[in-house]
């Protein structure tokens, strides 16, 4: 076994040991004591000492946070009311909202990946986003069809990403510099236009929505029924995309002329494929992504529309592609980690009110320590973010 690989897995005995002790405090074990609990996660924080000393010290300092935070929660889990618990840990209510709440970080973030494996950061995400959930709402509104919502929703993000792309991979501008200003003018454009389609009474409350989809055969099966037997389309629609998109990126040559832009675009225009047009349809297609992902948000979540309503979820979303390690079925990975920190914040409010603004930073501070802890240890594409002048 290699040296590099001894840490690693003491790493992934940690996080066992921290889900372990976690799972004896919440229902359906609900020990009334911590001292399993703690056990376990002095070992955990044990190993993350171990191996930040044997040179990787950001994982292991994660570790050890995660230890902290774990043992916080352990305490507070064997301290609280055992109604309120049992009330807050309902496994199946929380299945359904992680995925709920992962389902718009998801069509964003497999986004990202078709992007950033072309080589081009899309830092636009968030403003796609928000952009896509206004006009997601607009073509509701206007249409009388959440079909219409989507459609629109759909060519507006492809229309604000191609704007983005042009200034990215033609003009070769700072692509951090570009995206944050995408975002910017997408927070001021629909602020302009909620006010000026809806005035102050804001956006109406029967417009239609995007279905859910009732699994009758499986309502009555303990646990699956109440978890996946009435979700929302978008969701199995973004799991749909999971899977068609890694097989577009790593089983066809469409995907191998992709990767190869993304990592040597000098060899792949000489291989006679062209560069900038790779990365225009990467860029439009992860826009028009992110922005069913805003649309969800609006016509099939929230169901409606206000002010920044996407809240940073754009960002997540890429924090998500980095810690999939640039991968699809790895960004699913991490959406769904994001969407379940945001889906227990929710629910944790039943013992705190006056705390509820505090745990919706949960999934945000979740995001630091994951991406200072695990980013590195992925590779990136070679010349992503990288802009390529054929001269």
């Amino acid at each position: 076994m290699s040296a590099r690989a001894t840490p690693a897995l003491a790493g992934w005995g940690a996080l066992g040991a921290l889900l372990l002790g976690l799972w004896l405090t919440v229902p359906p074990v609900e020990l009334r004591t911590p001292a399993p609990s703690a056990v376990l996660i002095v070992v955990a924080a044990g190993a993350g000492a171990w191996v930040a000393a044997r040179g990787q010290r950001r994982l292991g300092i994660s570790i050890v946070v995660c230890a902290i935070a774990t043992g916080a929660v352990a305490l507070g889990a064997t301290h609280a009311s055992s109604h309120k618990l049992q009330g807050v840990v309902v496994w199946s209510a929380l299945v359904s909202s992680t995925l709920a709440n992962a389902t718009p970080l998801l069509f964003a973030a497999i986004g990202g990946v078709i992007s950033e494996r072309s080589g081009v950061i899309n830092i636009a995400l968030e403003g796609i986003m928000l952009i896509g959930a206004f006009f997601g709402l607009l073509g509701a509104d206007l249409t009388g069809s959440w079909v219409g919502g989507l459609a629109l929703a759909t060519v507006a993000g492809g229309v604000t990403a191609l704007i983005y792309a042009f200034f990215a991979i033609q003009l070769r501008a700072n692509q951090i510099v570009g995206g944050l200003a995408v975002n910017l003018f997408a927070v001021g454009i629909t602020s302009y236009l909620l006010v000026d389609r809806y005035g102050a009474h804001g956006t109406p409350q029967d417009l239609p929505g995007i279905p859910d989809v009732h699994l009758g055969f499986i309502s009555d099966v303990y646990f699956v029924g109440p978890a996946l037997g009435s979700l929302n389309l978008m969701v199995w629609l973004g799991l749909l995309f999971v899977v068609v998109s890694h097989v577009v990126l790593f089983r066809t040559p469409i995907g191998m002329r992709l990767r190869a832009v993304g990592e040597k675009p000098e060899a792949a225009e000489n291989a006679g494929i062209s560069v900038f047009r790779v990365r225009y349809i990467a860029v439009v297609c992860s826009g028009m992504l992110g922005a069913l992902g805003g649309a969800y948000l609006s016509i099939g979540f929230v169901h409606a529309f206000s002010d920044n309503m996407t809240s940073g979820r754009g960002y997540i979303a890429l924090a998500s592609v980095a810690l999939g390690a640039w991968r699809p079925v790895g960004a699913l990975g991490a959406v769904l980690l994001f969407g379940f920190a945001s889906a227990l914040a929710l629910r944790l409010q039943v013992f705190s009110e006056s705390a509820a603004t505090l745990l919706q930073a949960l999934p945000y501070v979740l995001t630091l320590v994951l991406v200072a802890g695990l980013v590195r240890r992925a590779r990136a594409p070679a010349a992503d973010g990288v802009p390529y002048d054929p001269r």
